[in-house]
């Protein structure tokens, strides 16, 4: 199925007028064939592909073209099917092109008007993941002349891409984390069509642009097998986190010398990987801005891992892009120069730190940013790193930290001169990092509330476009889901996709037309036309994790309405229960150290009920399908054998089945983003078998009980209540399926790991889940 939500509907007359634009005005159907036959260049090489391809089951296309035969719509659209690539599913379905088109979720029409079913054609995806019309000019169909045309809303791939201007800049940013008295440059690369036009600018704030430091990261990565520890009950938090500021002496701004019209520096490639989806623009008129950033390569600073210092950075390159700020053409001479070429309007795009860089710098209300497409982005980095009390790893990377991450992109240590020059200030800034971070007490203060992007979510004048995975246990949907939630009552028009991957980008996905979407949308957005991409694209797109290549449209995320289970032994149930359970979260030693180093299968063993460090409690068997829509709660009465302890909760879905793949599979076509241009892999969701699926997690400290920001009391088997929120889902349950909770201590891939030998007990009276279902009819 081929889920198209990019497509507008024009009137007959503009239908017309860009039919004749881009030269397929023709009423006559051989007439509109040869000409999309663009690879073929000869009329005699055109009759080569007719005879080779079928009218019917029966006739080849020459010979119907031959004895002009009536044109049918079964005829129009098994010529349709071969056109965009789907002869496979053609043949499956004997060479029916409408029950094909109907297959795919292709548009079907009346052939009696032959422009109109010709521009649905061209506005259809083929199986190579474009456009019909954006495929042909990836063959070159259109001659590469920079100028912008639009069809359906969305700019064709009409810019050369073998004559692009790459030049680097330096912008004076308003932060000087090096204290030199100064305020530090930052070096701004520009990809950017050769064109008089003043261009829409992509900005990517990507720290990881100019280089890794993957040796460095490695050693710096913290022993995360170390015993979980008690919390000092009488230190006292701060009374006000946001008015905690310290007051600095403003370093100087640098004398400007002159003006150039050139950029003096130039680079044929780009330092770091581009982003696939940038390049896509600017095959079609788009320019493609990238910054890592203070403390990277090129630049001057300190790396501060989502510091208020390190968004004003971002902020002030979107202000040079605007015209709003001072950049040089190298880090000595202060000969300034302006963006000429930029029509000033600027979206944020990109993934993780990237896409998180992103929704940071639209809370500044910065002005020129127009929109953000942020995918799997961080709001508030204490819930990357920490949660409820405690110190968490994002999913697949134990041992990781906000100096660990720091240590990573920190890519001044590349170049040797540099590295001499700075490495003292580095390494004694890392240790300030290190203890500022506070790995032993996990609490939310001050240093986590400035990276709390949350705080400032009501100064975001742009519309935003947020993409997240629902399997992502790198960037946990917590992010995107409180970022949604602090956006809802506010007038900026949001959108968002909630996709079953890990964590990946959507652009080059087979079923949904991602970037179609994001064309229309920065049409308006960056071009100010009106396309109507406000109204057009959906407001929730979820991926359904049930069928493959099947997406839905919803109004809303996040159910209001719970409905209560309650824990019973080994069941949940919807009545209240009685007694007590009982686990130890300790293994032998060896069990121990293999599952530190294979905790895919330690989750495998603790899910199928292998391991004594857990209690399991299922559902009945579902008669009916149902949603989660929203936060899991978790209400537990407990009590630890210690004067310390952590729970872990895990919400499983059982039954013997077919799940979607969380990492999405290579189809072996390459998408090419413009003309023989940044070829991309075309993949998909594919399904595999199995007894059950995780369907989301949550971590918290006992101490922690009443906020991230208050230790509580604890003492030896004395029992406490936890209310606790789980990772955020849109899951669908099928009928025969059960819903299983699973309460655990050690998360062997996210939690410390120091297998203390301490025994939990839940009492069943006074512990419940509280699920968001909704009844699907």
């Amino acid at each position: 199925m081929i889920n198209q939500y990019g497509r507008i509907a024009v009137d007959a007359a503009t239908e017309l007028q860009e039919l004749r634009a881009v030269g397929f005005n023709s009423e006559d159907f051989e007439t509109l064939l040869r000409r999309a036959l663009t690879n073929y260049k000869t009329y005699e090489a055109q009759n080569d592909w007719l005879r080779e391809h079928l009218a019917t089951d029966e006739q080849n296309i020459f010979l119907f073209l031959e004895t002009n035969q009536p044109l049918t719509q079964a005829v129009f659209y098994c010529v349709a099917a071969q056109l965009l690539g789907f002869t496979e599913v053609l043949s499956a379905n004997g060479y029916n092109g409408v029950a094909t088109f109907r297959q795919l979720g292709l548009p079907i029409v009346s052939v009696n008007n032959l422009r109109h079913a010709w521009y649905e054609l061209l506005n259809s995806h083929t199986n190579n993941g474009l456009l019909f019309i954006d495929e042909l000019a990836s063959q070159g169909y259109f001659e590469s002349n920079n100028h912008r045309l639009l069809f359906n809303g969305k700019s064709l791939p009409t810019y050369n891409t073998n004559d692009l201007i790459r030049e680097s800049v330096w912008v004076e940013t308003s932060v000087d984390t090096d204290n030199d008295g100064r305020f530090d440059l930052v070096q701004v690369d520009i990809i950017r069509p050769n064109t008089n036009e003043k261009l829409p600018v992509l900005f990517t704030a990507s720290p990881y642009y100019q280089g890794l430091n993957e040796k460095e990261n490695d050693a710096k990565v913290h022993d995360v097998n170390v015993p979980l520890t008690r919390k000092d009950t009488h230190q006292p938090a701060p009374s006000n986190l946001n008015q905690m500021e310290e007051t600095v002496e403003k370093p100087l701004a640098r004398q400007i010398n002159g003006y150039a019209e050139e950029a003096s520096v130039i680079f044929t490639q780009e330092a770091g990987k581009p982003v696939d989806l940038n390049q896509y623009f600017l095959s079609r008129g788009y320019a493609v801005v990238y910054a890592a950033g203070i403390g990277t390569r090129h630049s001057d600073g300190m790396q501060d891992t989502g510091s208020p210092e390190q968004v004003e950075s971002m902020k002030n390159v979107v202000e040079w892009l605007a015209g709003n700020r001072v950049a040089f053409t190298d880090r000595t001479s202060n000969i300034a120069i302006v963006a000429n070429w930029s029509n000033h309007n600027i979206a944020m795009t990109g993934r993780s730190y990237l896409g998180t860089l992103a929704t940071a710098v639209a809370t500044t209300g910065v002005s020129g940013l127009k929109t953000v497409i942020s995918e799997a982005a961080i709001s508030n980095w204490y819930q990357y790193y920490r949660d409820n009390g405690l110190v968490v790893a994002p999913g697949g990377f134990p041992g990781e930290d906000m100096d660990v991450l720091a240590e990573l992109v920190y890519s001044r240590i590349k170049d040797p001169a540099d590295w001499l020059k700075t490495k003292k200030q580095w390494e004694d800034f890392q240790a300030n990092t290190e203890k500022l971070t506070d790995r032993v007490n996990g609490n939310y203060d001050y240093y986590w509330d400035t990276r709390n992007y949350l705080n400032q979510v009501k100064n975001i004048k742009v519309d935003m476009v947020m993409v997240h995975g629902l399997n992502d246990w790198n960037v946990k949907p917590r992010q995107v889901y409180k970022l949604w939630s602090a956006l809802r009552d506010l007038p900026n028009v949001k959108k968002i996709y909630l996709h079953q991957g890990q964590h990946i980008y959507i652009n080059n996905n087979r079923s949904l037309d991602f970037s179609d979407q994001m064309n229309l949308w920065l049409t308006e957005k960056l071009l100010d036309k009106d396309v109507k991409a406000n109204e057009v694209l959906p407001t929730v797109t979820w991926q359904d994790n049930t069928t493959e290549d099947a997406w839905h449209v919803l109004d809303e995320w996040g159910a209001s309405k719970k409905s209560k289970y309650y824990i019973g032994r080994n069941v949940l149930t919807t009545y209240q229960n009685s007694g007590e359970l009982n686990f130890k979260d300790w293994l032998p030693e060896n069990q121990f150290t293999y599952y530190c180093e294979h905790f895919d299968k330690w989750r495998d063993d603790t899910i199928t009920g292998k391991l004594p460090t857990n209690q399991i409690f299922k559902s009945e068997i579902y008669m009916s399908e149902r949603t989660l829509d929203g936060e899991i709660l978790l209400n537990l009465r407990v009590k630890s054998s210690h004067n310390i302890g952590l729970i872990s909760a895990m919400v499983v879905d059982y039954g013997d089945d077919t799940y979607l793949k969380e990492t999405p599979t290579n189809q072996g076509v390459v998408i090419d983003r413009g003309v023989n241009f940044s070829p991309t892999d075309l993949m998909s969701f594919e399904s595999k078998k199995s007894a059950y699926k995780m369907i989301t997690i949550g971590h918290i400290n006992l101490q922690n009980r009443t906020s991230s920001r208050q230790n509580d009391d604890l003492l030896p088997n004395q029992y406490v209540d936890l209310h606790f929120e789980l990772q955020p889902t849109y899951y669908k349950m099928r009928a025969g399926h059960q819903l299983g909770l699973i309460v655990y201590a050690t998360d062997f891939e996210m939690t410390i790991r120091g297998n203390q030998s301490i025994a939990y007990t839940i009492d069943l009276s006074k512990s419940s889940l509280d699920i968001p279902f909704t009844c699907n009819k």
